[in-house]
Protein backbone atom coordinates (compact mmCIF):
# COMPACT_ATOMS: atom_id res chain seq x y z
CA UNK A 1 0.00 0.00 0.00
CA UNK A 2 1.61 3.46 -0.67
CA UNK A 3 0.27 5.92 1.22
CA UNK A 4 1.64 8.51 -1.33
CA UNK A 5 0.07 7.38 -3.98
CA UNK A 6 -3.51 6.79 -2.43
CA UNK A 7 -2.76 10.63 -1.25
CA UNK A 8 -2.19 11.82 -4.47
CA UNK A 9 -5.55 10.25 -5.95
CA UNK A 10 -7.80 10.79 -3.12
CA UNK A 11 -6.47 12.81 -0.57
CA UNK A 12 -6.52 16.47 -2.57
CA UNK A 13 -8.77 19.33 -1.25
CA UNK A 14 -11.10 18.89 -4.24
CA UNK A 15 -12.04 15.22 -3.04
CA UNK A 16 -12.23 16.06 0.75
CA UNK A 17 -16.04 16.16 0.14
CA UNK A 18 -15.84 12.62 -1.53
CA UNK A 19 -14.07 11.02 1.46
CA UNK A 20 -16.17 12.71 4.10
CA UNK A 21 -19.53 11.41 2.51
CA UNK A 22 -17.75 7.72 2.71
CA UNK A 23 -16.49 8.16 6.03
CA UNK A 24 -20.40 9.48 7.28
CA UNK A 25 -21.77 6.39 5.80
CA UNK A 26 -19.24 4.41 7.46
CA UNK A 27 -19.80 6.05 11.09
CA UNK A 28 -23.81 5.45 10.26
CA UNK A 29 -22.83 1.67 9.38
CA UNK A 30 -23.71 2.18 5.61
CA UNK A 31 -22.36 0.02 3.05
CA UNK A 32 -19.85 2.01 0.47
CA UNK A 33 -22.67 0.88 -1.88
CA UNK A 34 -24.50 3.49 -4.75
CA UNK A 35 -23.80 7.07 -5.56
CA UNK A 36 -23.26 10.34 -3.37
CA UNK A 37 -23.97 13.50 -5.10
CA UNK A 38 -22.43 17.03 -4.69
CA UNK A 39 -24.28 20.14 -5.51
CA UNK A 40 -23.13 23.00 -8.23
CA UNK A 41 -19.25 21.27 -7.86
CA UNK A 42 -16.09 24.15 -8.27
CA UNK A 43 -14.29 23.30 -11.66
CA UNK A 44 -11.05 22.24 -9.62
CA UNK A 45 -13.86 19.16 -7.84
CA UNK A 46 -15.71 18.36 -11.06
CA UNK A 47 -11.78 18.07 -12.56
CA UNK A 48 -10.95 16.32 -9.79
CA UNK A 49 -13.11 13.34 -9.92
CA UNK A 50 -12.83 12.71 -14.05
CA UNK A 51 -9.22 12.25 -13.22
CA UNK A 52 -9.63 9.78 -10.32
CA UNK A 53 -12.38 7.72 -12.43
CA UNK A 54 -11.06 8.43 -16.12
CA UNK A 55 -13.37 9.73 -17.61
CA UNK A 56 -14.35 12.76 -20.14
CA UNK A 57 -15.51 15.53 -18.29
CA UNK A 58 -19.34 16.29 -17.74
CA UNK A 59 -21.55 19.24 -17.60
CA UNK A 60 -24.47 19.67 -15.27
CA UNK A 61 -25.51 21.28 -12.04
CA UNK A 62 -24.33 18.46 -9.83
CA UNK A 63 -21.37 15.64 -9.61
CA UNK A 64 -22.40 12.26 -8.61
CA UNK A 65 -19.54 9.93 -7.94
CA UNK A 66 -20.10 5.73 -7.84
CA UNK A 67 -18.85 4.42 -4.83
CA UNK A 68 -18.22 0.97 -5.75
CA UNK A 69 -16.39 2.68 -8.68
CA UNK A 70 -13.84 4.44 -6.61
CA UNK A 71 -13.37 0.81 -4.40
CA UNK A 72 -12.49 -1.20 -7.25
CA UNK A 73 -9.86 2.17 -8.89
CA UNK A 74 -8.25 1.99 -5.48
CA UNK A 75 -7.80 -1.75 -5.19
CA UNK A 76 -6.66 -1.95 -8.66
CA UNK A 77 -4.22 0.89 -8.50
CA UNK A 78 -2.41 -0.35 -5.74
CA UNK A 79 -3.25 3.21 -3.87
CA UNK A 80 -5.24 0.98 -1.26
CA UNK A 81 -5.78 -3.13 -1.70
CA UNK A 82 -8.01 -3.14 1.12
CA UNK A 83 -10.79 -0.58 -0.65
CA UNK A 84 -12.13 2.82 -0.07
CA UNK A 85 -13.44 1.79 3.53
CA UNK A 86 -9.78 1.34 4.29
CA UNK A 87 -8.29 4.32 2.40
CA UNK A 88 -11.12 6.45 4.35
CA UNK A 89 -9.11 5.22 7.98
CA UNK A 90 -5.73 6.47 6.67
CA UNK A 91 -6.51 9.65 5.39
CA UNK A 92 -8.88 11.01 7.83
CA UNK A 93 -8.32 8.85 11.12
CA UNK A 94 -10.12 5.70 13.06
CA UNK A 95 -13.37 6.01 11.83
CA UNK A 96 -16.26 4.26 15.06
CA UNK A 97 -19.42 3.71 13.84
CA UNK A 98 -22.22 6.39 15.53
CA UNK A 99 -24.01 4.14 17.42
CA UNK A 100 -20.70 2.93 18.87
CA UNK A 101 -20.23 6.57 19.74
CA UNK A 102 -23.63 6.97 21.80
CA UNK A 103 -22.98 3.77 23.55
CA UNK A 104 -19.75 5.06 24.82
CA UNK A 105 -21.46 8.25 25.79
CA UNK A 106 -24.31 6.95 27.62
CA UNK A 107 -21.83 4.70 29.56
CA UNK A 108 -19.31 7.53 30.45
CA UNK A 109 -22.21 9.66 31.61
CA UNK A 110 -23.27 6.84 33.67
CA UNK A 111 -20.36 6.59 35.36
CA UNK A 112 -20.16 10.33 35.96
CA UNK A 113 -23.24 10.10 37.35
CA UNK A 114 -22.58 7.26 40.11
CA UNK A 115 -21.61 9.83 43.21
CA UNK A 116 -24.73 11.62 42.66
CA UNK A 117 -26.92 8.26 42.70
CA UNK A 118 -24.77 7.22 45.47
CA UNK A 119 -25.25 10.12 47.65
CA UNK A 120 -29.00 9.86 47.10
CA UNK A 121 -29.24 6.35 48.25
CA UNK A 122 -28.24 7.54 51.26
CA UNK A 123 -30.28 11.19 51.09
CA UNK A 124 -32.85 10.13 49.76
CA UNK A 125 -34.45 13.63 50.78
CA UNK A 126 -32.37 15.19 47.36
CA UNK A 127 -33.94 12.48 44.96
CA UNK A 128 -36.13 14.86 43.22
CA UNK A 129 -33.03 17.67 43.56
CA UNK A 130 -31.03 15.03 41.72
CA UNK A 131 -33.28 13.66 38.98
CA UNK A 132 -34.07 17.41 37.99
CA UNK A 133 -30.33 18.32 37.67
CA UNK A 134 -30.24 15.13 35.50
CA UNK A 135 -33.03 15.98 32.95
CA UNK A 136 -32.42 19.64 32.76
CA UNK A 137 -28.79 18.94 31.41
CA UNK A 138 -27.47 21.93 33.93
CA UNK A 139 -24.61 18.97 34.87
CA UNK A 140 -23.70 18.94 30.84
CA UNK A 141 -24.09 22.69 30.56
CA UNK A 142 -21.68 23.66 33.56
CA UNK A 143 -19.16 20.77 33.42
CA UNK A 144 -19.27 20.04 29.96
CA UNK A 145 -18.32 16.56 29.48
CA UNK A 146 -18.32 13.35 31.16
CA UNK A 147 -15.11 13.22 32.77
CA UNK A 148 -14.92 16.79 34.41
CA UNK A 149 -18.40 15.99 35.58
CA UNK A 150 -17.59 12.93 37.49
CA UNK A 151 -14.76 14.94 39.39
CA UNK A 152 -17.42 17.71 40.06
CA UNK A 153 -20.51 15.20 41.32
CA UNK A 154 -17.94 13.59 43.31
CA UNK A 155 -17.23 16.81 45.02
CA UNK A 156 -20.63 17.69 45.12
CA UNK A 157 -21.15 14.65 46.80
CA UNK A 158 -18.68 14.99 49.36
CA UNK A 159 -19.96 18.61 50.04
CA UNK A 160 -23.50 17.42 50.68
CA UNK A 161 -22.51 14.23 52.65
CA UNK A 162 -21.70 16.69 55.45
CA UNK A 163 -25.13 19.32 55.35
CA UNK A 164 -26.03 20.61 57.24
CA UNK A 165 -23.32 22.10 59.75
CA UNK A 166 -23.85 24.33 62.77
CA UNK A 167 -23.11 28.00 61.84
CA UNK A 168 -19.72 27.69 59.85
CA UNK A 169 -18.07 30.19 57.57
CA UNK A 170 -18.44 29.29 54.23
CA UNK A 171 -14.55 29.19 52.96
CA UNK A 172 -13.90 27.66 56.20
CA UNK A 173 -16.13 24.80 55.31
CA UNK A 174 -14.76 24.91 51.75
CA UNK A 175 -11.50 24.22 53.02
CA UNK A 176 -12.52 21.36 55.62
CA UNK A 177 -14.28 19.41 52.97
CA UNK A 178 -12.63 20.46 49.74
CA UNK A 179 -8.98 21.62 50.91
CA UNK A 180 -9.78 24.66 48.82
CA UNK A 181 -11.10 27.49 50.85
CA UNK A 182 -12.54 28.55 47.18
CA UNK A 183 -14.35 25.59 46.34
CA UNK A 184 -17.76 27.07 46.91
CA UNK A 185 -17.03 31.01 45.41
CA UNK A 186 -19.70 31.78 43.65
CA UNK A 187 -18.26 31.00 40.14
CA UNK A 188 -17.31 27.77 40.97
CA UNK A 189 -19.38 24.43 38.85
CA UNK A 190 -19.25 22.94 42.31
CA UNK A 191 -21.47 25.73 43.70
CA UNK A 192 -23.44 26.04 41.05
CA UNK A 193 -24.48 22.00 42.11
CA UNK A 194 -24.27 22.34 45.44
CA UNK A 195 -26.44 25.27 46.17
CA UNK A 196 -29.45 24.05 44.62
CA UNK A 197 -28.99 20.90 46.80
CA UNK A 198 -29.11 23.59 49.49
CA UNK A 199 -32.23 25.58 48.83
CA UNK A 200 -33.59 22.42 49.08
CA UNK A 201 -32.27 21.24 52.32
CA UNK A 202 -33.20 24.20 53.45
CA UNK A 203 -36.65 24.74 52.46
CA UNK A 204 -35.96 28.00 50.74
CA UNK A 205 -38.21 28.92 47.96
CA UNK A 206 -36.98 30.39 44.55
CA UNK A 207 -35.81 33.96 44.54
CA UNK A 208 -32.85 36.04 43.68
CA UNK A 209 -30.20 38.92 44.83
CA UNK A 210 -27.43 38.34 47.39
CA UNK A 211 -29.66 38.53 50.32
CA UNK A 212 -31.55 35.41 49.36
CA UNK A 213 -28.34 33.37 48.49
CA UNK A 214 -27.16 34.07 51.92
CA UNK A 215 -30.26 32.97 53.50
CA UNK A 216 -30.06 29.71 51.53
CA UNK A 217 -26.63 29.22 52.52
CA UNK A 218 -27.47 30.37 56.44
CA UNK A 219 -30.13 27.62 56.21
CA UNK A 220 -28.00 24.36 56.06
CA UNK A 221 -25.33 27.04 58.36
CA UNK A 222 -23.09 27.83 56.13
CA UNK A 223 -22.09 31.35 56.60
CA UNK A 224 -21.63 33.72 53.50
CA UNK A 225 -20.54 37.36 54.13
CA UNK A 226 -21.62 36.59 58.65
CA UNK A 227 -20.67 39.92 59.56
CA UNK A 228 -22.72 42.45 57.10
CA UNK A 229 -26.13 40.66 57.42
CA UNK A 230 -26.99 42.55 60.70
CA UNK A 231 -30.36 43.08 62.54
CA UNK A 232 -31.18 45.95 64.78
CA UNK A 233 -33.40 44.57 68.04
CA UNK A 234 -34.27 46.51 71.58
CA UNK A 235 -35.52 44.64 74.28
CA UNK A 236 -33.77 41.53 74.08
CA UNK A 237 -33.16 39.87 77.29
CA UNK A 238 -29.41 39.40 78.06
CA UNK A 239 -27.98 36.51 80.33
CA UNK A 240 -24.25 35.49 81.63
CA UNK A 241 -23.77 32.30 79.63
CA UNK A 242 -22.10 34.24 76.17
CA UNK A 243 -20.81 37.41 75.12
CA UNK A 244 -23.87 38.18 73.24
CA UNK A 245 -25.76 37.55 76.68
CA UNK A 246 -23.71 39.89 78.09
CA UNK A 247 -24.13 42.72 75.90
CA UNK A 248 -27.77 42.16 75.38
CA UNK A 249 -27.83 42.17 78.98
CA UNK A 250 -25.47 45.41 79.23
CA UNK A 251 -27.43 47.25 76.45
CA UNK A 252 -31.43 46.15 77.53
CA UNK A 253 -30.09 47.21 80.51
CA UNK A 254 -29.65 50.91 79.46
CA UNK A 255 -32.83 50.83 76.76
CA UNK A 256 -30.43 50.98 74.31
CA UNK A 257 -30.92 48.99 71.23
CA UNK A 258 -28.45 46.36 70.05
CA UNK A 259 -27.37 45.79 66.73
CA UNK A 260 -26.45 41.63 66.16
CA UNK A 261 -24.60 40.04 63.18
CA UNK A 262 -25.33 36.89 61.35
CA UNK A 263 -21.95 35.48 62.96
CA UNK A 264 -23.38 36.33 66.17
CA UNK A 265 -26.54 34.72 65.72
CA UNK A 266 -25.19 31.70 64.34
CA UNK A 267 -22.42 30.98 67.29
CA UNK A 268 -23.28 32.60 69.83
CA UNK A 269 -27.27 33.25 70.11
CA UNK A 270 -28.82 35.34 72.19
CA UNK A 271 -31.08 33.28 75.16
CA UNK A 272 -34.53 31.70 74.87
CA UNK A 273 -37.62 33.62 75.26
CA UNK A 274 -40.00 32.09 78.12
CA UNK A 275 -42.85 30.61 75.81
CA UNK A 276 -46.13 32.60 74.59
CA UNK A 277 -43.53 35.72 74.72
CA UNK A 278 -44.54 38.43 72.25
CA UNK A 279 -41.95 39.72 69.93
CA UNK A 280 -42.87 42.64 67.87
CA UNK A 281 -41.46 43.21 64.45
CA UNK A 282 -41.28 46.33 62.76
CA UNK A 283 -40.05 47.62 59.32
CA UNK A 284 -38.60 50.73 59.87
CA UNK A 285 -35.76 52.10 62.59
CA UNK A 286 -37.63 55.31 63.67
CA UNK A 287 -40.17 52.54 65.67
CA UNK A 288 -37.22 51.18 67.61
CA UNK A 289 -35.63 54.56 67.93
CA UNK A 290 -38.68 56.24 69.32
CA UNK A 291 -39.01 52.94 71.75
CA UNK A 292 -35.83 53.76 72.94
CA UNK A 293 -36.14 57.13 73.72
CA UNK A 294 -39.98 56.35 75.39
CA UNK A 295 -39.71 53.47 76.59
CA UNK A 296 -36.22 52.26 77.26
CA UNK A 297 -35.38 49.26 79.70
CA UNK A 298 -39.27 48.09 79.66
CA UNK A 299 -39.81 47.67 76.00
CA UNK A 300 -40.62 43.86 75.56
CA UNK A 301 -38.73 42.56 72.66
CA UNK A 302 -38.64 44.37 69.25
CA UNK A 303 -37.20 43.39 65.76
CA UNK A 304 -36.50 45.71 62.97
CA UNK A 305 -36.05 43.94 59.25
CA UNK A 306 -35.66 47.53 57.85
CA UNK A 307 -37.04 46.79 54.37
CA UNK A 308 -36.91 43.27 53.21
CA UNK A 309 -36.04 40.75 56.12
CA UNK A 310 -32.60 39.56 55.65
CA UNK A 311 -30.74 36.68 56.59
CA UNK A 312 -29.34 37.50 60.18
CA UNK A 313 -33.26 38.82 61.35
CA UNK A 314 -34.68 35.61 59.13
CA UNK A 315 -32.36 33.50 61.52
CA UNK A 316 -33.08 35.52 65.00
CA UNK A 317 -36.91 35.31 64.22
CA UNK A 318 -37.04 31.43 63.22
CA UNK A 319 -35.04 30.44 66.60
CA UNK A 320 -36.88 33.14 68.78
CA UNK A 321 -40.24 30.69 67.12
CA UNK A 322 -38.87 27.35 67.94
CA UNK A 323 -38.93 28.37 71.35
CA UNK A 324 -42.42 28.82 71.34
CA UNK A 325 -42.26 33.05 71.12
CA UNK A 326 -45.36 34.94 68.97
CA UNK A 327 -43.94 37.17 66.34
CA UNK A 328 -45.94 39.80 65.38
CA UNK A 329 -45.06 42.21 62.48
CA UNK A 330 -46.20 45.61 61.65
CA UNK A 331 -45.08 47.66 58.15
CA UNK A 332 -45.91 50.69 56.48
CA UNK A 333 -49.28 50.71 54.62
CA UNK A 334 -48.04 50.35 51.38
CA UNK A 335 -47.71 47.87 48.76
CA UNK A 336 -43.90 47.48 49.53
CA UNK A 337 -44.95 46.63 53.42
CA UNK A 338 -46.94 44.71 52.51
CA UNK A 339 -44.62 42.80 50.80
CA UNK A 340 -42.12 42.78 53.29
CA UNK A 341 -44.52 41.02 55.90
CA UNK A 342 -45.73 38.51 53.06
CA UNK A 343 -42.06 37.71 52.69
CA UNK A 344 -40.82 37.42 56.43
CA UNK A 345 -44.59 35.11 56.92
CA UNK A 346 -42.91 33.10 53.94
CA UNK A 347 -40.42 32.02 56.14
CA UNK A 348 -41.10 32.62 60.04
CA UNK A 349 -45.00 31.95 61.91
CA UNK A 350 -45.85 35.83 61.92
CA UNK A 351 -49.26 37.24 63.22
CA UNK A 352 -49.91 40.96 62.38
CA UNK A 353 -49.65 43.76 64.54
CA UNK A 354 -51.85 46.47 63.62
CA UNK A 355 -51.73 45.43 60.54
CA UNK A 356 -55.53 44.30 58.85
CA UNK A 357 -57.83 47.00 57.14
CA UNK A 358 -59.48 47.91 60.11
CA UNK A 359 -56.00 49.40 61.30
CA UNK A 360 -55.16 50.91 57.62
CA UNK A 361 -58.46 52.50 57.49
CA UNK A 362 -57.96 53.94 61.33
CA UNK A 363 -54.86 55.24 60.28
CA UNK A 364 -55.77 56.98 57.03
CA UNK A 365 -58.91 58.51 58.31
CA UNK A 366 -56.61 60.11 60.87
CA UNK A 367 -54.23 61.13 58.23
CA UNK A 368 -54.70 60.30 55.02
CA UNK A 369 -50.73 59.88 53.77
CA UNK A 370 -49.21 60.12 50.32
CA UNK A 371 -50.85 58.92 47.09
CA UNK A 372 -49.91 55.04 47.06
CA UNK A 373 -48.22 53.82 43.67
CA UNK A 374 -46.46 50.79 43.23
CA UNK A 375 -47.39 47.23 41.97
CA UNK A 376 -50.84 45.73 44.22
CA UNK A 377 -50.16 42.97 45.92
CA UNK A 378 -51.92 40.69 48.35
CA UNK A 379 -51.94 39.91 52.23
CA UNK A 380 -52.60 36.61 53.04
CA UNK A 381 -53.42 36.98 56.83
CA UNK A 382 -56.09 39.34 56.00
CA UNK A 383 -57.27 39.78 52.04
CA UNK A 384 -59.24 42.78 52.43
CA UNK A 385 -56.24 44.44 53.48
CA UNK A 386 -55.48 44.76 49.85
CA UNK A 387 -58.46 45.77 48.68
CA UNK A 388 -58.56 48.33 51.25
CA UNK A 389 -55.99 50.11 50.13
CA UNK A 390 -56.58 49.57 46.80
CA UNK A 391 -59.93 51.76 47.20
CA UNK A 392 -58.52 54.07 49.01
CA UNK A 393 -55.49 54.80 47.34
CA UNK A 394 -53.48 56.16 50.38
CA UNK A 395 -50.25 55.01 51.48
CA UNK A 396 -49.55 55.39 55.39
CA UNK A 397 -46.64 55.10 56.68
CA UNK A 398 -45.22 53.42 60.50
CA UNK A 399 -44.16 56.61 61.96
CA UNK A 400 -47.88 57.84 61.16
CA UNK A 401 -48.77 55.25 63.78
CA UNK A 402 -46.16 55.72 65.95
CA UNK A 403 -48.27 56.68 68.88
CA UNK A 404 -50.27 53.41 68.44
CA UNK A 405 -47.64 51.24 68.05
CA UNK A 406 -46.11 52.45 71.22
CA UNK A 407 -48.72 52.54 73.50
CA UNK A 408 -48.80 48.43 72.48
CA UNK A 409 -45.19 48.10 73.79
CA UNK A 410 -45.77 49.57 77.02
CA UNK A 411 -48.78 47.81 77.58
CA UNK A 412 -46.94 44.72 76.52
CA UNK A 413 -43.78 45.34 79.23
CA UNK A 414 -40.34 44.15 79.19
CA UNK A 415 -41.05 40.28 79.34
CA UNK A 416 -42.80 40.57 76.34
CA UNK A 417 -45.77 37.96 77.89
CA UNK A 418 -49.41 39.16 77.58
CA UNK A 419 -51.27 40.34 80.57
Amino acid sequence: MSGTHLERLLGGPDLAWLVDRARHRLEHARDLDGSVTLKAPTAGQRVAVERLLGRPARSGGSLSVALPAVDRILRASGACPEGLAAAVEILVGPVVPRHEVASAERGAWAHAFEPLDELVVRRPELAGWAADIRASGLVRRVCGGPEAAHRTLTDVAAVLGELPVEGEPIGVFAARVRADAHALDEDRSLTTLVFGAARVLGGIPAGSGAEWRRAVWAAVGLLKDDLSSTVLTLGLPGDDASPTGRALAILGAAGQPAVLTLRQLAGDPPAALPARAVVFVCENPAVVAAAAHGIGADCPPLVCVSGQPGTAAVRLLAALTADGAVVRAHGDFDWGGLRIVSGLAARVRVQPWRYRASDYLTAVAARPGTPLTGAPTTAAWDPELADAMRDVGRRVEEETVLDDLLADLRATGRTGLPS
